[in-house]
């Protein structure tokens, strides 16, 4: 340390310590992270359309007047078609980046992942249908929610 402790001495800053590193090295993950986000929103369509149906069925749920609980569950639902779609879109690119000859068991990896997707949005609808028809049924046909 120089003697001013500014952590300069002779022009020259000293390396970061090992606690500094650390915090450089998990705010440099987030920045990873962010740019995957990024990359699955700009180049895959399905993930618009999911992101689109979520914000439709937030607004939809605060409009019907959601309690937390539905709410978590509906947030939750969301999150989990939208990590498959990203899981896909990895697994899809690792095999692509592999680059050889197609083989049965990168077709195997790419189903399946897709598979998780469609398993997902699947499970979204029923989880949808749960949440929103006794509230959509109380408002359309006056039949209270139980």
């Amino acid at each position: 340390m120089a003697p001013d402790g500014s952590g300069v001495q002779h022009g020259m800053a000293l390396p970061p310590s090992p606690q500094a590193s650390a915090h450089l090295r998990v705010l440099g993950s987030f920045g990873f992270a962010w740019a995957g986000i990024f990359h699955v929103l700009r180049t895959q369509p399905n993930f618009r359309i999911h992101l689109v149906a979520a914000t439709v069925a937030l607004a939809l749920g605060v409009v019907l007047r959601f309690g937390p609980t539905e709410l978590a569950v509906l947030l939750l639902t969301i999150a989990l078609v939208l990590v498959a779609e990203a899981v896909n879109t990895s697994v899809e690119a690792a095999v692509d980046a592999v680059g050889a000859a197609p083989s049965v068991a990168a077709m195997h990896a790419k189903d399946a992942a897709a598979g998780a997707v469609l398993l997902s949005a699947i499970a979204s609808i029923a989880i949808g249908l749960v949440l929103f028809l006794p509230r959509l049924a109380s408002v359309f046909l006056r039949i209270e929610p139980r």
